[in-house]
């Protein structure tokens, strides 16, 4: 299986297929404006700026769960990420990841890569990691994805975007 069964909604409530994106290298990130790891916006659009015109596309879902932290509205949503860090990549409706009503794709994605990695790419270590299972754990959880629309990676919320730099240029120079 891949992600490409799964439909998503955009920020304006149209639907898509992620098999649109099929053949592309995917980073598909949930986020929240008013998180302290906010930042990382800017290191997301460098990241889609060095490598979008070589096939690598972000898939950016807003989510609420992480204490109140995407309280707008999907277009407010959209409009700060423009406006503050000047980001291209698709923003997309604001999603639920944990829980029972967690979106299908993030139960698919939690189940293919349960645990997060450094920025190493070396799962994370402890007991912690190990009892919490695939849950989400915060905003700004990645998970990188190739041409094939497996899941490869899921790096934790506190790696930098730009520690994602050799693994995505490993997937794009890979043959597919």
């Amino acid at each position: 299986m891949s992600v490409y069964p799964f439909e998503v909604e955009t920020h304006k409530h149209d639907h898509v297929s992620l098999k649109s994106y099929e053949g592309k290298v995917l980073l598909i990130v949930n986020t929240a404006p008013k998180c302290g790891l906010v930042g990382q916006y800017e290191g997301l659009q460098k990241l889609y700026e060095t490598y979008h015109h070589q096939g690598f596309e972000i898939l950016d879902f807003p989510c609420n769960q992480f204490m109140n932290q995407a309280p707008q509205s999907n277009e407010e949503i959209q409009t700060f990420c423009e406006l503050s860090y000047h980001t291209t990549f698709t923003t997309f409706a604001k999603i639920n990841v944990n829980g029972k009503h967690a979106h299908p794709l993030y139960q698919y994605l939690k189940k293919q890569a349960p645990q997060d990695r450094n920025s190493n790419g070396q799962l994370k270590a402890g007991l912690l990691s190990k009892l919490s299972g695939s849950r989400i754990k915060w905003n700004f959880t990645k998970f990188l994805i190739d041409q094939q629309g497996k899941v490869i990676y899921r790096f934790s919320p506190t790696v930098k975007p730009e520690a994602l730099k050799p693994f995505i240029e490993t997937l794009l120079n890979k043959k597919v």
